[in-house]
């Protein structure tokens, strides 16, 4: 048995500051590539993962073994269980795309309202918090990035609006899993995490859809469809507030997003603006190919296209069912594999352990060759798990086999309807397992334990700079989950010694991790495959860093605030 690397947090000078101007090279190197230079989201990640083990290496001797190793654990957790998500959400997407019945879910969409606006609302706000609720993982960017795109969005303006709109829901993300791992490393009541999360997401969820018709129409669609935006924002709110401190923490996405998702509908009922927003998919820029709409469908001042309003053919019910069918079986699907306990089942206890139920066949495996322990000694867990029944992407290819009979795809088309699949998700997969890759190099070697430390040197205003310790940790792995279970700990012992609430402190790290996943490299690179901009991660997150800023201090204010007598009476 090879020897353990013991972790050593300061590496320069015994100095957690000199060590964190290390620590932080990879990321300031992957957000240059990105951002500045423009460069495919896997190159920029592999040059990333390379400086990174090349400072594990050099500045805090783990052994070059451990780093490479380290490496394909991340890789390897990048495929299974995250892009195991991503490759089942889209071949269902494909499924119905192959039998023309996305094109009936499109017209269904448009029905409840032809104004692009609105349709951005409903389907990236409302119906990706469903995803979000029930998969996660990227799910929500990939499917609701495509349903925009058949709506008429242009492939940027799609994969802008998605990434944005994938923020409150995230905490409660596959059936909160985020949460759940987070009170599993600091020890802290689910419920209590679960409600104070409930009292900080809901605020930022009022103000997300606003942020989205801004993206569409700028100033003219804050002007003409505010009252939308703010109807999905302020219900989703309220409902992900009362189900998560007094119903379910577990369902507090699934009752929100569809509450929020029938307020929108029944509003529109009553109410559409004067004047629809329309954009040509195949336009450059947002106002050169865009039209406006009269409530008659024509455009605005003149008369309809046509005898249909350019609304296009009829659908039968049975038609309009089948389209929204693989969704409906996606809910039964996931609802059934985790809130009946007899399918449910119990995971392992550990490695070499058997579960039950659906857990039945999962196995936790401790990676050969990899042995790490923390600075004190203690060992760092290098397991990896194969839930190949459980895990969300599993429950999706199930639900893609159902899809098969409803939408009577034979295996032979299945078959090349998958091959498709992965034909397009190439770059994205290698993208996602060179992003984990080098997140767990980081990791393992120490590099973000050193950046934790430092930020939560911070004292006092530790309470400001908390979320900033989640938005990082999404930004390097894309997942909350992983954010909580690297920083969640450590934010509880910060507030220990700042003298804050531990609970308001790990709350914290989750509420300002979901701001860091529209900038991870592994959910752009999966908008930009959705979308077709595959090459182009540099462009979207041009196009969404500053609001991952802006909302990013707005959660720290609001945090801060909690943190002192003007807010304490929201802290659990």
């Amino acid at each position: 048995m090879l020897a353990a690397y013991q972790q050593n947090y300061r590496p320069i000078a015994d100095s957690i500051g000199w060590s964190s101007l290390i620590a932080i090279l990879p990321l300031l190197v992957l957000f240059l590539l990105l951002g500045v230079l423009r460069m495919r989201a896997w190159l920029a990640s592999l040059i990333s993962a390379a400086v990174s083990v090349v400072l594990a290496i050099t500045a805090y001797a783990m052994p070059a073994w451990d780093a490479l190793n380290s490496g394909a654990l991340g890789a390897a957790n990048g495929f299974f269980p995250i892009m195991w998500i991503v490759i089942n959400a889209i071949f269902v997407y494909n499924l119905t795309v192959e039998t023309g019945h996305f094109d009936v879910l499109r017209r269904s969409f448009a029905s409840v309202s032809e104004d692009q606006r609105v349709q951005a609302i409903i389907i990236a706000f409302c119906f990706g918090a469903l995803m979000e609720a029930l998969a996660g993982f990227g799910t929500p960017v990939a499917i609701s990035s495509v349903m925009l795109m058949a709506l008429g969005f242009r492939p940027l303006k799609a994969a802008t609006v998605t990434l944005v709109a994938n923020t409150a829901p995230v905490a409660y993300g596959a059936i909160a899993v985020p949460i759940t791992t987070l009170a599993g490393v600091t020890g802290l009541p689910l419920d209590h995490l679960g409600a104070m999360v409930g009292r900080q997401t809901p605020v930022l969820s009022v103000f997300v859809p606003l942020a989205l018709v801004f993206i569409v129409d700028r100033r003219r669609g804050l002007r003409e469809t505010w009252l939308p935006a703010v109807v999905a924002g302020v219900v989703f709110g309220v409902f992900q507030y009362l189900s998560s401190n007094f119903w379910s923490v577990q369902l507090a996405d699934i009752v929100a997003s569809l509450v929020s998702a029938l307020a929108v509908v029944l509003l529109t009922r009553v109410w559409q603006p004067k004047t629809a927003y329309h954009e040509d998919a195949e336009g450059d820029g947002a106002d050169d190919g865009s039209r406006r709409l009269g409530r008659d469908g024509g455009e605005a001042g003149r008369s309809p296209a046509g005898a249909d309003g350019g609304r296009g053919p009829r659908d039968t019910p049975l038609e309009v069912f089948r389209a929204y069918a693989p969704y409906l079986v996606i809910i039964v699907v996931f609802v059934l594999a985790t809130r009946v306990p007899a399918i449910t089942g119990k995971p392992p206890a550990g490695v070499g352990a058997s579960g039950t139920g659906l857990e039945s066949v999962t196995r936790v495996i401790n990676w050969p060759g990899l042995h790490i322990t923390n600075a004190s000694g203690d060992p760092v867990s290098t397991t990896f798990k194969l839930n190949f029944l459980s895990a969300a992407g599993s429950l999706l290819l199930i639900s893609g086999l159902i899809t098969l009979l409803i939408l009577g795809v034979g295996p032979g088309r299945a078959v090349k309807a998958y091959g498709r699949t992965l034909n397009q998700l190439k770059f994205a997969i290698l993208t996602v397992m060179l992003v984990l890759g080098l997140g767990f190099i980081m990791n393992e070697s120490g590099q973000t334990t050193t950046l934790g430390l430092w930020v939560a040197g911070a004292g006092g205003l530790f309470a400001f700079l908390s979320p900033i310790l989640g938005w990082l940790g999404v930004a390097v792995t894309g997942s909350d989950t992983s954010s909580n279970s690297l920083f969640g700990a450590l934010q509880v012992t910060a507030a220990h010694q700042a003298g804050l609430s531990p609970t308001l402190m790990a709350a914290a790290n989750s509420s300002g991790g979901v701001l860091g996943k529209m900038i991870s490299p592994q959910n752009l690179a999966i908008a930009a495959s959705a979308v077709g901009m595959q090459g182009k991660e540099g462009i979207i997150f041009r196009r969404v860093i500053l609001w991952s800023l802006v909302f990013l201090l707005f959660m720290c204010v609001l945090v801060f605030l909690q943190s002192t007598p003007v807010l304490d009476w929201m802290v659990v």
